[in-house]
């Protein structure tokens, strides 16, 4: 496989056309709902760009915008310099440059300044206003789109797993309800939608070498309320993955609260006039408001991603355990905010 990833390299990069797996490394392939590497040519060895990022596309069923809009969207994020820049896209594979640095930890967003670099990332991605993108914001995408792969899973596919497994799986059948789908609805904040990223989770930032914070993985992006993207910042900083023992994964205590939650929005109203400082403050307290009471989507957005890879994971995780851990923290926090009464 690797042979045919570097033959499409070569066709779209052409000083790596006469390249062969000895003139290169690969790591290992990673990814939460898609298949992605990084390739690097071997010092020594004379091509450029030094590396680029692979991205396989093909058989992607949980694509929020279709092909061709997702296409227009990444390229416009390159050429305006949030993205990558796009080395190559094809129905079924995409390559990007490579960024030298590291993604972020959830450690890092203890720390003030990479905040405030993720904020202004944040302000200039909002301010991006793609042709032809849906109507609909993205939790409406994500439960007609996400929610028919989790039904296939959950009503057809459930005799793959253990029978402790298939349990779950029977009262996951939930999340895919209208019943459901009202309870988010209920949870968003009124006002206009953005341009959003949808996914900012540290691991999808990038602190590079030059110090500059750089978003990543653009795929759930679509319309959607600003303060969600605040909140799912912090959205897998209560995970613990790659445990030895069964399913693999603990959620512990949240380790963010006002202070952080305050410096990212600040850092991103930094440029904004108000009338006055408390102006300034009362438009500061909402939207960390309706960030912490976004913080719950996550939870429910990644147990509906996570249905639809559990019956061939890509990664060291019981997918199932996984989402219905998620989504039952998603419906203590809705009983929680709301008590028992069904949303109307």
């Amino acid at each position: 496989m690797y042979d045919e990833i570097l033959d499409q390299c070569g066709a779209a990069i052409p000083s790596w056309a006469a390249l062969t797996l000895d003139d290169v490394t690969i790591d290992a392939p990673k990814g939460f709902s898609s298949y992605t590497l990084t390739i690097r040519v071997r010092d020594g060895v004379e091509a450029e760009p030094r590396a680029i990022f692979y991205r396989r596309l093909e058989g992607k069923e949980n694509a929020i915008l279709e092909p061709s809009l997702e296409r227009s969207v990444f390229v416009m994020l390159g050429e305006e310099g949030i993205a990558a820049r796009c080395l190559g896209y094809e129905d079924d594979y995409r390559l990007e440059a490579c960024y030298d640095g590291r993604t972020l930890t959830r450690h890092d967003l203890a720390d003030p300044e990479t905040l405030r670099g993720i904020a202004k990332q944040l302000r200039r991605f909002h301010a991006l206003t793609p042709a032809d993108l849906p109507d609909d914001d993205f939790f409406t995408l994500l439960h007609r789109k996400w929610g028919a792969l989790a039904d296939r899973v959950l009503h057809e596919q459930l005799d793959v797993f253990p029978p402790a497994e298939r349990d779950l799986g029977i009262a996951l059948r939930e999340i895919t309800s209208e019943a459901t789908h009202a309870k988010v609805r209920r949870m968003l904040p009124e006002g206009p939608l953005s341009f959003c990223h949808n996914d900012t989770y540290h691991g999808n930032a990038m602190r590079l070498d030059s110090g500059e914070i750089k978003l990543l993985d653009f795929e759930f992006s679509c319309r959607n309320h600003r303060a969600f993207d605040f909140s799912n910042l912090f959205a897998e900083t209560v995970m613990r993955h790659g445990l030895d023992a069964y399913p693999h994964f603990t959620i512990v205590e949240p380790e963010y609260g006002d202070r952080e939650l305050r410096t990212l929005v600040g850092a991103y109203l930094e440029d904004d006039e108000f009338a006055s400082d408390a102006v300034r403050e009362a438009e500061l307290v909402r939207l960390v408001r309706e960030t912490r009471e976004l913080i719950p989507l996550s939870h429910y957005m990644y147990a509906m991603a996570a249905i639809p890879l559990s019956v061939e994971p890509i990664q060291k995780i019981r997918f199932l355990p996984y989402a219905h851990r998620r989504f039952t923290a998603f419906l203590d926090a809705y009983e929680r905010r709301f008590g028992a009464t069904p949303p109307a």
